[in-house]
């Protein structure tokens, strides 16, 4: 077995949410914090996809910047490589990690800038990372990046606002591309996107990984986009990961009860008549988190122990799972 490309361990960001001093000493409050990711663990190998997965809030997009190192991690490291990340970028050597890690963002109408040209904006990586300051070879590499991505080379001279969304995003994932990069985390990159660009965006982003033999670390709340681009799934609920399995065995035979819910929300277009657990409850407030298991409101197998104590991600038939009814043999 070779060592993964990307190793997280314990990984946590705790955010500071009070209100202003002087309004928590005239009100009598105390400073509040939330836990976005709360120690999360998990591998991706090399020329691999590993999904997240789970509703808005669960701490996915959180689990993106760390990775890359927009956010600094309150618990836990980040292993690229065998060495860790935080370490690297703090030293000489951090612009050289930054080449090989890049991040596709959510929204292409705000991550481009409005004001330059698609020239300046896929070209920006080259010029910073020192790897093209000759304008005619800029050009042209800033063009080969375009037709790689589906895009002509003579759209180098247009701006975003010239572009449909999916064409935006086509021009973000030639940016990320521009430094030859190794990882790419992609923060939902289709969800603002029509449901037939996503699919053309999904087999440009399947041919790149094919032909370059790219990592992705890909975040969604669709299922569907998932069950397309995936080779492991984890399940995200409130800051933790409560599932994690290689796709085929999570979508046929779905362990934690979080897992099911998720899969039971997708319409069943075959009319299969297989039995589903309606969704029950919402998504507890991340200030004042449930005790034990978080899921346990929601859960139809949570019993007294469940409430009590927190589960901790175990391997059991053959996957990861932070659930105490199936540790038990409750399900």
């Amino acid at each position: 077995m070779t060592a993964p490309l990307v190793q997280v361990n314990d990984l946590a960001k705790t955010f500071d949410v009070s209100a202003p001093w002087l309004n928590r000493v005239v009100e009598r409050k105390p400073r509040q914090f939330v836990h976005a990711v709360d120690g999360v663990s998990f591998s991706i190998e090399r020329g691999k996809t590993l999904a997240l997965v789970g509703e808005s809030g669960c701490g996915k997009s959180t689990v993106a910047r760390l990775l890359v190192g927009l956010y600094t991690p309150s618990r836990g490291d980040v292993v690229f490589e065998g060495r860790p990340t935080a370490a690297v970028l703090a030293s000489r050597e951090g612009r050289g990690l930054r080449r090989r890690m890049q991040m596709i963002f959510q929204d292409p109408y705000a991550s481009l800038n409005p004001r330059w040209k698609v020239l300046d904006i896929v070209g920006e990586p080259l010029r910073e990372h020192g790897l093209l300051n000759d304008t005619a070879a800029l050009r042209q590499r800033v063009g080969e990046l375009l037709q790689s991505v589906g895009l002509s080379a003579a759209d180098v001279e247009k701006f975003p606002h010239q572009f449909s969304g999916g064409q935006r995003q086509r021009i973000s994932i030639a940016r990320a591309l521009a430094t030859q990069p190794e990882f790419l985390v992609c923060d939902e990159p289709t969800s603002a996107l029509d449901v037939s660009v996503q699919a053309q965006v999904l087999n440009i982003m399947k041919d790149l990984q094919r032909e370059r033999g790219l990592t992705y670390l890909f975040i969604s709340h669709n299922l569907a986009v998932v069950h397309h681009v995936a080779d492991d799934v984890g399940v995200m609920y409130l800051g933790r990961l409560v599932e994690v399995a290689p796709k085929r065995e999570l979508f046929d035979r779905p362990q934690h009860p979080y897992t099911r819910m998720l899969l039971d929300a997708i319409p069943d277009i075959h009319m299969t008549g297989r039995a589903r657990t309606p969704v029950q409850g919402e998504v507890p407030n991340p200030l004042n988190p449930p005790s034990g298991c978080a899921f346990h409101p929601r859960c139809p197998y949570a019993n007294e122990r469940c409430s009590r104590e927190r589960p901790v991600l175990l391997e059991l038939r053959g996957v990861k799972v932070a659930c105490h009814a199936v540790e038990e043999g409750r399900i």
